[in-house]
């Protein structure tokens, strides 16, 4: 195999390949891995395969003013085997080419099939034919193509099958028919089976003592291996809002989710520290639709900036499939709303201006979390004083001027280790950087009594003073 020695895989694929070749031992091919595709299935449900079966003529295709061809509505579903095959009469027909007795074919299409080209029919839903092919070519192709790792070997599969062929066929001028393509994760559970190995559910392994059964590998969630949970349990028991807020945050949606517990329960009791602090606070508000004053102090102003740099980021996150961050984001501006609430009780300090940011808090609070937990959203709004529904209201917009810091925060060196940090103006002069960095304590403990060289200010980044 010298010749081999020292090439990539693909290189030395192509010269094994040529080696053969001019041996006349071989010749390079393509193989493909490709199978037919067996679209029919012995069964009621389906759309049925527009084909007659003629003794005379063979195999042929009901007359297109007969179609679509329509299931019957008194099939019996108790019969053995395909029950199209066993209806006394639907199958029974002429043969559109001799007249003769013949047969339907009895078999439906895979829903596959049916599903693979219907993004185009919505495009022109009342169109007369298939679809309007200027319309298909205006919408088309599809924007973002959301399905589970299954799908990336079958449906999407055969929907660019379809796609390339009606393109091959004149239908269609589309090649691909999605622009984007995120595959989301499984949702996961712990498996459990008794001694004898019979699987059991989650409900079946709490009623029984903990030597009866073996706790195994958290896995996908399957009927086979019973690791399921019954989501009417957690619906009465916790809400629906609270399961879907549980399944966004926990993990981003490619990856898979492990149903816990504890995780549902977090999410239980951030729901109802939520609503009690709207619900605890709102008669200390000011009423809907008020103002934010002009002028705001220190904490207020603080609170009003964060509010619109969690619009600005939960928005980006929502556009970009990053649920559990903008979860996250959401629940930091909660606890920053409460905090508030708490010093705000303790101090006489905050004025009105405090009062209405809060509620300009509670309100963006409730807009952004609508698509995770619409329930409790509607309720919290109607709580907030408004009789609108939230769905109908406009996603909030933030404020470009606030998402910008007035300040920042600047590391401190002294020949060149980190002795502290420093909050400045932003953009402000290399005097006042140098004054506030030799003011911190560190930064003159570490210079031991020494005068700086020279003091190094990277504006906005970071101040180095070299001794």
């Amino acid at each position: 195999s010298e010749f081999l020695n020292g090439l990539e895989v693909s290189a030395a694929k192509k010269a094994a390949i040529k080696k053969l070749q001019d041996l006349g031992a071989g010749e390079g091919t393509v193989q493909y891995r490709l199978r037919d595709w067996g679209v029919s299935r012995q069964r009621y449900w389906g759309c049925p395969i527009p084909i007659i079966r003629c003794g005379d003529c063979g195999e042929v295709p009901v007359p297109e003013k007969d179609l679509p061809v329509e299931l019957p509505k008194d099939v019996d579903l108790t019969v053995a085997g395909n029950p199209l095959d066993a209806h006394p009469t639907w199958k029974h027909v002429k043969c559109p080419t001799c007249g003769n007795d013949a047969v339907r074919e009895t078999d439906t299409f895979d829903t596959f099939f049916e599903s693979s080209w219907y993004f185009s029919r919505f495009t022109s839903p009342d169109s007369e034919g298939a679809f309007d092919p200027d319309a298909a070519d205006y919408w088309l192709p599809v924007d973002q193509y959301i399905g589970g790792i299954e799908h990336a070997v079958l449906h999407l599969l055969y929907s660019r099958f379809f796609t390339r062929a009606l393109k091959d066929c004149g239908y269609i001028g589309i090649k691909e028919p999605f622009a984007g393509l995120m595959t989301q994760g499984m949702i996961c559970h712990e498996t459990y089976q008794t001694k004898d190995n019979k699987w059991l559910t989650p409900e079946e392994a709490m009623r029984l003592d903990v030597n009866d059964y073996t706790v195994g590998r958290s896995e996908k969630m399957s009927k086979s291996k019973k690791n399921v949970v019954d989501p009417e349990i957690i619906i009465s028991e916790y809400g629906a809002d609270t399961a879907r807020l549980f399944m966004l945050s926990d993990s981003p949606p490619d990856r898979d989710l492990d149903w816990t517990d504890s995780g549902i329960e977090g999410a239980w009791r951030y729901v109802a520290k939520l609503w009690r602090m709207v619900a605890e606070n709102i008669s200390n508000l000011p009423p809907a639709g008020s103002a934010i004053p002009n002028k705001l102090g220190d904490s207020a102003n603080n609170i009003h900036r964060q509010i619109h740099k969690t619009i600005d980021g939960v928005t980006r996150d929502l556009d970009a499939f990053h649920f559990n961050k903008a979860v996250a984001r959401i629940r930091e501006l909660t606890n920053l709303l409460a905090n508030t609430l708490a010093n705000s009780l303790a101090s006489t300090k905050d004025g009105p201006d405090v009062s209405a940011v809060l509620r300009e808090g509670f309100e963006v609070v409730t807009k952004l979390i609508n698509p995770m937990m619409p329930h409790l959203a509607e309720e919290l709004w109607q709580l907030l004083g408004h009789d609108t529904m939230l769905a109908d209201e406009p996603w909030p917009v933030a404020i470009e001027k606030l998402l910008v810091d007035d300040t920042v925060t600047i590391g401190v060196q002294v020949m060149g280790k980190l002795r502290g940090t420093v909050e400045l103006p932003k953009d402000c002069d290399n005097a006042t950087a140098e004054a506030a960095a030799l003011g911190i304590a560190n930064v003159q403990t570490a210079m031991g009594g020494k005068t700086p060289k020279k003091i190094v200010v990277v504006p906005n980044r970071i101040i180095n003073v070299v001794i």
